[in-house]
């Protein structure tokens, strides 16, 4: 079992899915995480929404305070992570559809 599949974090992943409703989700991440935690989640799904739109770092920089280095990173999760900001950019483009 690999580290991001522990029964600890499988049971995590599993809490997630249970939660019904923005309410459910906003109770449980406010005690769960910190505030800098949450913000700088946050922030990385809000590089991915930009990447995906076609801005570059620097515009992205600018408008999140995000460092290069972070951009990076979500870049790279984008083109070769295991498809979790995919999934989420695709369900939030047909939320918007609808």
């Amino acid at each position: 079992m690999d580290a991001l599949h522990t029964p600890e974090i499988l049971r995590l992943y599993q809490t997630v899915a249970d939660l019904k409703t923005e309410e459910d989700c906003a109770a449980f991440f406010e005690d769960i995480c910190t505030i800098k935690e949450l913000q700088d989640i946050a922030q990385r799904l809000e590089v991915a929404f930009m990447l995906h739109a076609g801005k570059n770092y620097q515009e992205i920089s600018a408008l999140t305070g995000a460092s290069t280095a972070t951009i990076s990173r979500v870049k790279k999760c984008l083109v070769y992570g295991s498809g979790g900001y995919r999934d989420a950019l695709r369900r939030a483009e047909e939320r918007g559809k609808s």
